[in-house]
């Protein structure tokens, strides 16, 4: 297993081209937070929007439309049960972002199927929460795009079938290779599974152990994905050091660290990256 370091941040994040405009950054599209779980998707919205995503757009519930607009005027607002403006919305983003806050009903049931449905080979498409759980329960095929799956060990254990106290790196690419797909097992020293390496991310604290931080970093991968399209599965690793970099700091002068301020704190973070290959990210935040 192979660590991963703060080049990965070097490599990716690369000062943005003069002649750009939003477009150039990609368009993300976010599926989730249902009536009671709003905040998992503005969490995760958030992120893609602070990581640079040029067009950020969130699939939810009505009921989240107002907060929504008052926390991140910056994305735009659509009802995820309306399924031809989803489709649409869907199969026009550069990143799927599905899950965070979904639920596991039959309604959650039917706007994953239509996500699914409308995805193509060459997008990426991130499946988190929610969304993880529902496919397993319920059998669903993964669908053919670039998948990057997002778990917590039980979700992981959900869809995989390896108890958590059996989850080895072995047995976890087993898994991996036979999906096809890039996997993010969040754990103390998260692991992430590509086509040929599996990375250990040494950093990260305790601090972060909140709701939230989850939504959080799926957001951020979408964003990522997005906005650094030509990076490939680059852009997913940087995406995960740059969550864990940024707790750690704030971490230092508090207890927990709150998921949005990992957010706040990208445009500031990315810019050290951008600016100063050689430096370490330790200062970023002062």
């Amino acid at each position: 297993m192979k660590k991963l370091t703060d080049q990965i941040l070097h490599e990716v994040i690369q000062p943005r081209p003069d002649n750009s405009f939003k477009g150039t950054f990609g368009k993300v599209t976010l599926v989730g937070g249902n009536r009671n779980f709003g905040g998992a998707i503005i969490m995760a919205s958030t992120a893609a929007v602070c990581s640079g995503a040029g067009l950020v757009t969130t699939c939810t519930d009505q009921s989240n439309s107002g907060a929504l607009h008052a926390q991140l005027p910056e994305a735009m607002f659509a009802d995820f049960t309306d399924d031809q403006q989803v489709a649409s919305l869907v199969s026009a983003a550069t990143t799927v972002v599905v899950g965070p806050g979904l639920g596991d009903d039959e309604t959650s049931l039917h706007i994953l199927k239509n996500v699914f449905a409308n995805v193509s080979p060459a997008q990426n498409l991130v499946i988190d929460g929610s969304a993880i759980t529902l496919m397993a329960r319920e059998k669903l095929s993964q669908p053919k795009a670039n998948v990057i799956y997002t778990p917590h060990e039980m979700e992981w254990q959900r869809l995989s079938g390896i108890k958590i106290g059996d989850q080895t790196e072995e047995k976890n690419r087993a898994v991996r290779d036979r999906l096809d797909a890039t996997v993010v097992l969040k754990k103390h020293h998260t692991e992430i599974y590509t086509a040929t390496t599996t990375y250990q991310l040494p950093i990260g604290t305790p601090a972060q152990a909140v709701g939230g931080m989850g939504d959080t970093l799926a957001g951020m991968v979408g964003g990522f994905t997005a906005e650094f399209k030509d990076q490939g599965t680059k852009a997913v690793l940087a995406a995960v050091y740059a969550h864990s970099a940024i707790a750690d700091k704030i971490a230092e002068s508090q207890y927990i660290v709150l998921p949005h301020q990992i957010s706040r704190a990208l445009p500031s973070f990315m810019k050290k990256m951008e600016a100063a290959p050689q430096e370490h990210h330790i200062g970023f935040l002062n």
